[in-house]
């Protein structure tokens, strides 16, 4: 409301499913509707993921979804994504878009064809195409999401039993939604603990766990300092920096893995 009265309503809204865990989309469909925006899904985390019983990607709520098929994501093409919508054009200019702009459709070309060698540039494209490893690859890949994901359930599951006796807080999953669990993230009660979020973070990657950060708030970067943005822009993005550490959650990880996770974070933390 503040957006519309301001005259700065948004085009576009990118919901983004971190972690793996779908956002209200219902809620932000609702949204679109009464303020004119589109919606593209960022399901970078979230395949395998659902919504209301539905599939992330089925664009039930939306226009476009988007994937990455990036190294690290639960599954792989060892790079490039796919992006599914329920709009048919969207589709068409998507399909024309990821490669140059060509068209050999005679429905599409201006004039008339030359001949059975005859295509047109009719837009502005890119190289977007994959490669027929990179799809042999995700096909054997898609095969086995299921199992991917129930073993990442598994895990989560596990670092819940002992999460709730440690000053932590972790990402919570609604009755609509169910998580692809591509990051576990937990956040530090910082005013519980004796520690700073570096000496946590250091304390497990010197003791052999590789913990990470995901992630650094993108208006932080130099290249938005320099247009302008500062601290202080999105004050919660920065209280969730200054929390954050990703505990490792990867399907071929071990149960005597985890379980040395848990005790040598429960041991810094107590320190």
């Amino acid at each position: 409301a503040q957006a519309e009265r301001s005259g700065q309503l948004p085009k576009v809204v990118i919901p983004v499913h971190f972690g793996g865990l779908p956002c209200d989309m219902a809620a932000i469909h609702a949204l679109s509707q009464h303020y004119g925006f589109r919606v593209i899904e960022d399901a970078s985390h979230a395949i395998g993921a659902s919504y209301k019983g539905q599939p992330v990607g089925a664009c039930e709520y939306s226009d476009i979804t988007v994937f990455s098929f990036h190294p690290v994501k639960i599954i792989t093409t060892a790079e490039g994504g796919l992006v599914t919508t329920n709009n048919e054009l969207l589709a068409a200019s998507m399909r024309l878009l990821r490669s140059h702009g060509i068209t050999r459709d005679n429905d599409e070309i201006h004039g008339s064809s030359h001949g059975p060698w005859y295509y047109q540039q009719i837009a502005l494209g890119f190289n977007y195409r994959m490669t027929d490893m990179q799809a042999a690859l995700g096909l054997s890949q898609m095969q086995r999401l299921g199992a991917f994901i129930e073993r990442r359930h598994e895990i989560v599951a596990s670092y819940q039993k002992v999460l709730p006796g440690l000053p932590v807080q972790s990402q919570l999953q609604s009755a609509d939604c169910f998580s692809a669990y591509h990051l576990f993230v937990i956040r530090l009660q910082l005013d519980q603990i004796k520690l700073s979020h570096l000496n946590v973070f250091n304390a497990m990657r010197d003791a052999g766990i590789l913990v990470n950060l995901h992630y650094i708030p993108v208006y932080l970067q130099p290249y938005y300092q320099r247009m302008g943005f500062n601290t202080g822009y999105c004050p919660e993005a920065e209280r969730y920096y200054s929390e954050a550490i990703s505990l490792p959650m990867y399907a071929g990880m071990t149960d005597a893995q985890h379980e040395t996770v848990m005790t040598v974070l429960a041991k810094i933390l107590k320190s």
